[in-house]
């Protein structure tokens, strides 16, 4: 019965590599070096070939780490562990190391086209902070883990901005332009999931553009504009309801003028009229009675 291959496995974590202050191994090297001028003008000028090859081999397996960098070592193919601390080291000869970036970085996600949950098209980008936590799975969990980070980033970004609005014209629920801390911890959250098989931590998620798509954007700017006066038409008249009742109780309490039923609905109308029109009103001087 023939069974399947193992699927190789890419759950790896990051290790400390075996290493020695390189210094030693500069010292090894001084010392093989020595021992090669006696050998050179002895009886045995074969055996220089000792010295020569340890010396090589030696200096082949240092590495210098630089501060924000590490170097990811392998053996024959098999991973053997990260070299974080800088300076000089002295790692297992005959090994390769490869030089990640541990440093924080950041990207802006291109101009995305997607429908909001109101079902509005709209532009959306966004920054991204991000850092290699873990060098072993950046390398070997995935093909190229810039590259990764990237579309997961947009994918995670696009599929937050579908399952919110762009606006919410109640204030009681998240949106995209009324509630950016939310709505960056949430993209966060998302972004965090999908890169941690790469090893990668995400710091910080902002947006960096957000508006409605051209094709409507003049209609969504009409609304904007429409909901804007009627609110601001709403606490206009509800501040002029206050102010007129509290000038025909003042008149009342006061006892400077009486005023029938009739009079009273006229003198609110037309307070109501003054305090609410977009142009001032023109004063007329009534040389009468209040019945003419």
């Amino acid at each position: 019965m023939n069974q399947e291959p193992p699927v190789p496995s890419t759950t790896i974590r990051e290790r400390v590599a075996a290493q020695i202050s390189g210094w030693f191994g500069v010292l090894v090297v001084l010392a093989c070096a020595g021992v090669c001028v006696p050998l050179a003008y002895g009886s045995s000028p074969g055996l220089m070939a000792i010295p020569i090859f340890v010396g090589v081999l030696v200096a082949t397996s240092l590495v210098v780490v630089q501060p924000g960098q590490t170097k990811v070592v392998r053996f024959f193919g098999n991973y053997v562990g990260t070299v974080r601390a800088p300076g000089l080291w002295w790692i297992l000869p005959l090994a390769d190391r490869r030089t990640l970036s541990v440093r924080v970085r950041n990207f802006e996600t291109s101009h995305l086209k997607v429908n909001d949950a109101d079902g509005n098209p709209v532009e959306v980008a966004a920054i991204v902070v991000w850092q290699v936590a873990d060098t072993a799975q950046a390398v070997y969990a995935v093909d190229d883990f810039v590259d990764f980070v990237e579309v997961q980033a947009e994918s995670a970004l696009r599929h937050v901005a579908t399952t919110l609005p762009y606006d919410d014209a109640d204030g009681a629920g998240l949106s995209l332009r009324g509630s950016t801390d939310a709505v960056a911890g949430l993209l966060a959250q998302e972004m965090s999931e999908r890169v941690a098989l790469a090893g990668v931590q995400i710091h910080e998620v902002r947006i960096s553009h957000l508006a409605y798509a051209a094709e409507i954007a003049q209609a969504m700017l009409r609304r904007q504009q429409a909901a804007a006066v009627v609110s601001a038409r709403s606490q206009i008249v509800e501040g002029a309801v206050g102010m007129v009742q509290m000038a025909l109780s003042r008149l009342d309490e006061q006892g400077i003028v009486t005023l029938d039923e009739e009079r009273r609905a006229a003198m609110a109308s037309n307070l109501m009229v003054v305090l609410c029109a977009d142009q001032p009103a023109s004063p007329v001087v009534n040389a009468g009675t209040l019945y003419t």
